[in-house]
This record gives C-alpha cells, sequence and structure tokens, in this order.
C-alpha cells in the first residue's frame, strides 16, 4: 500500500500539478499586484474610485457582482496582454527558424544532377 502511494506520488502528472499550483499561487499575486495596484489606480484616476458595492438598483445589491465582474476583467486582461501574447509571439520566433530549416532550398543544378544519377541507377539495375 506505501509503495502504491509512493508510484501515484512520484508520476510525473502529480508533481507537475503541486509545481503549477505553486507557481499559479505566486502568480496570482504578482498579477493581483498589478491589476489593484497598477491598472486599478489608472482606472480610478480615470473614472473615479473603481468600487460599485453600493449599487443596489430596487434595493437588490448587485455592487459586490459588478465590481468583482470589473477586477477579473481588469485581471484577465492584464494576463492575457502582459503574459500571453509576449509568450505566443516568443513562441512563434521560435519556431520560425525550424520550418525553414527543415524544407532545404535545393538549386536546379543539383535536382537535374539528382535526376540523372537516379535515371542511370535505375538503367544498372534493369541490366
Amino acid at each position: 500500500m506505501i509503495k502504491g502511494f509512493k508510484d501515484f506520488l512520484m508520476r510525473g502528472n502529480v508533481v507537475d500539478l503541486a509545481v503549477a499550483v505553486v507557481i499559479g499561487a505566486a502568480f496570482s499575486k504578482v498579477v493581483d499586484a498589478l491589476a489593484t495596484g497598477f491598472i486599478g489606480s489608472i482606472v480610478g484616476k480615470i473614472v473615479g474610485k473603481p468600487n460599485l458595492d453600493s449599487v443596489q438598483p430596487g434595493g437588490i445589491n448587485i455592487g459586490t457582482t459588478l465590481t468583482a465582474l470589473i477586477n477579473f476583467v481588469i485581471v484577465a486582461a492584464a494576463v492575457y496582454f502582459i503574459v500571453v501574447v509576449p509568450l505566443e509571439r516568443i513562441s512563434r520566433l521560435r519556431r520560425r527558424p525550424a520550418e525553414a530549416a527543415e524544407t532545404p532550398v535545393v538549386s536546379e543544378d543539383v535536382a537535374l544532377l539528382t535526376e540523372i544519377r537516379d535515371l542511370l541507377a535505375s538503367r544498372q539495375t534493369g541490366l
């Protein structure tokens, strides 16, 4: 039973998931600081205090939901434009040289000589 538990813990998926959770927790602090400290302060300067908690049309408190929704959009935009877009661009740049290296350019002379070689080889095997 202990051996099975040890095998379970040492599987790559469990370790990868644990690392992802720890990194995600640390990264969420960075994103929260960026969203509330930097972007939130910019939004606050433009439109005032970005807190809608006291909005209660018809006595229904929807302000907290609106505040959470706006904060979510701010965090999602920050993650997309500061993390996702640059990483996609870097990934595209890394793939481009590899794709170019896979398709070698053959000059017409080399292609003609290769064709002649193949024809001569097929004549000799046919004799």
